[in-house]
């Protein structure tokens, strides 16, 4: 690119998870630790080059492969999706949201959806029922999913969550913003893939 570039104390420290340059809000510092785990575990390697005033380069080095892909063959799922339950959903990115709204209202499920964890809070009371599952992305502007889900399940005991963010629950858990155990779904998921994990944590025990 041909932005600002990078000094050398930032460059040190670009693919550490959690860092980043932004203000509070406006990044996690996850994006670039995620693609170097990714291209590391396939065997290869980034280089960066970037000099202050001029820009930034990449570099991702991956090895040759002379097989063919696999085609890998789809996994037929027999268990049942939909129910009546009463959902409430987080989830900042409103365009996310509304494909979630959609799903679960047409599996049936009783939807109460919002855009930050202050506001899903703040409606607990107005909702009028209890909720049987919280379903909230881990990341975002306001409050994190891991502390809405706490509050929630304080006001709730036995509460049921299922979290849900692009980043993999592996890297999510072993730079602690979630516990290990918990019950999660990675972005970008399908409408079969939504269906499908609510329905298992709502038929799952009570934490």
């Amino acid at each position: 690119d041909t932005g600002l570039g990078m000094a050398a104390e930032v460059k040190e420290h670009l693919f550490e998870p959690f860092f980043t340059t932004k203000g509070p809000g406006h990044g996690t510092g996850l994006g670039l630790a995620v693609v170097f785990g990714a291209i590391a575990q396939n065997g290869g390697r980034i280089e960066v080059y970037s000099e202050t005033g001029y820009g930034t380069t990449f570099k991702i080095y991956l090895p040759c492969v002379d097989e063919p892909a696999q085609q890998s063959e789809e996994t037929v799922y027999l268990i049942e999706t939909g129910g009546n339950e009463s959902i409430l959903l987080v989830e900042d990115d409103d365009a996310v949201r509304h494909f979630a709204v959609s799903v679960l209202a047409r599996e049936g499920y009783r939807v109460h959806a919002f855009s930050t964890g202050t506001t899903a809070l703040q409606a607990l009371d107005t909702i009028g029922t209890a909720v049987d599952l919280l379903l909230t992305d881990v990341v975002m502007p306001d409050m994190n999913g891991r502390e809405l889900a706490e509050r929630m399940q304080q006001r709730q005991p036995g509460l049921r969550v299922l979290f849900v963010s692009g980043y993999t629950d592996n890297v999510i858990v072993q730079h602690g913003v979630l516990k290990p155990g918990v019950q999660f779904l990675a972005k970008p998921y399908s409408v079969s893939g939504l269906a499908r994990r609510v329905r298992e944590v709502l038929g799952s025990p009570h934490p």
